[in-house]
């Protein structure tokens, strides 16, 4: 008798918390920005992306050269869906400041969050930066950053 196995795909979103899972009283990771954060109801990828179509068009309209400074290039994962805005954690600032990041050859803003990783971790990126920057959601991009 032949067995017949199934085996079943498991999506896994690295980073992704549930408000239910932070913890009480956690305070919101610091930021540069006002964007709302999603409805507790989140459920879709629409939903959790909560930026503006202003706050989309300034990100989309990085320059790419100039007196921008490489910082260097991490690969990222998607962070946590309930951290409204374009954002990237990553290990290679010290300091929340704006930059800019590029991946396959698109560039958008972004604001650089320190992660508090040793050098050579990877990062966290934000879903609506994901989606800006037509990345694969449930992949690991390497992402060049330069620092404004």
């Amino acid at each position: 008798m032949k067995h017949l196995i199934l085996i079943f795909p498991v999506l896994a979103i690295a980073g992704c918390t549930s408000p239910a899972l932070q913890a009480p009283g956690a305070a919101p990771a610091p930021t540069l920005n006002a964007t709302p954060p999603p409805p507790t109801t989140a459920t879709t990828v629409e939903q959790f992306d909560t930026t503006s179509e202003a706050e989309r068009a300034a990100a989309a309209a990085a320059e790419t050269g100039g007196a921008d400074a490489p910082l260097g290039v991490t690969v990222a994962s998607l962070g946590p869906p309930t951290e409204p805005g374009i954002w990237l954690k990553t290990p290679l600032v010290d300091v929340l400041t704006e930059g800019r990041i590029t991946f396959a050859g698109k560039s958008i803003n972004v604001e650089l969050r320190p992660s508090g990783g040793a050098a050579g971790a990877g990062s966290q990126i934000s879903l609506a930066a994901m989606r800006l920057l037509d990345a694969p959601l449930t992949g690991l991009p390497e992402i060049t950053v330069f620092a404004k």
